[in-house]
């Protein structure tokens, strides 16, 4: 992957005892608003997630909950609301995994461990991405529509084709 993170927090995989390591992280206001403004949310107001790394010889691994409060806008109503994402994480990490914009990578693949380390907020932010309903629709919010008239239906002309 070129492109930097939105949000970078890196584990270095060598720092990650046996009996596994537990970290609590929590995205700045410098990041969530980056994140808003990529996503097009009016707001990131929490961004945090509880995993806990596992090392097992060069591999790794993280457990957890990502856990977000996000103010999104109904694509029903055009109204902002507030939504609540709990998403639990479960990633494995290898140094030889395929790098994340190969194409060719198995879909079950491991997340790369590179120059030793993971890169644990790009990570964050994609499962925040992955979490969130591409058309946020406000509870309650429901489509309107109006019943046209026949003489204003756009194929009330045809009706005169028509056999009896």
């Amino acid at each position: 992957m070129t492109d930097a993170p939105l949000f970078s927090y890196r584990v270095k995989v060598d720092d990650i005892p046996e009996k596994g390591l537990v970290v609590d992280v929590e995205v700045p206001e410098a990041g969530r608003q980056a994140i808003a403004k990529a996503f097009g949310l009016v707001e990131v107001a929490q961004l945090k997630a509880a995993v806990t790394f596992k090392r097992k010889g060069k591999e790794a691994s993280a457990t957890g909950m990502l856990d977000a409060k996000v103010t999104q806008t109904c694509v029903v109503s055009l109204d902002p609301f507030d939504e609540t994402v709990h998403e639990p994480v479960d990633v494995q990490f290898a140094p030889d995994a395929p790098a994340l914009d190969d194409e060719t990578a198995p879909l079950d693949a491991p997340d790369p461990i590179i120059n030793g380390e993971i890169e644990w907020g790009g990570l964050m932010v994609e499962f925040l991405a992955l979490a969130l309903d591409p058309y946020p629709r406000k509870p309650g919010a429901e489509f309107q529509f109006e019943a046209q008239g026949e003489a204003e239906h756009p194929f009330a002309a045809l009706k005169k084709w028509t056999k009896e």
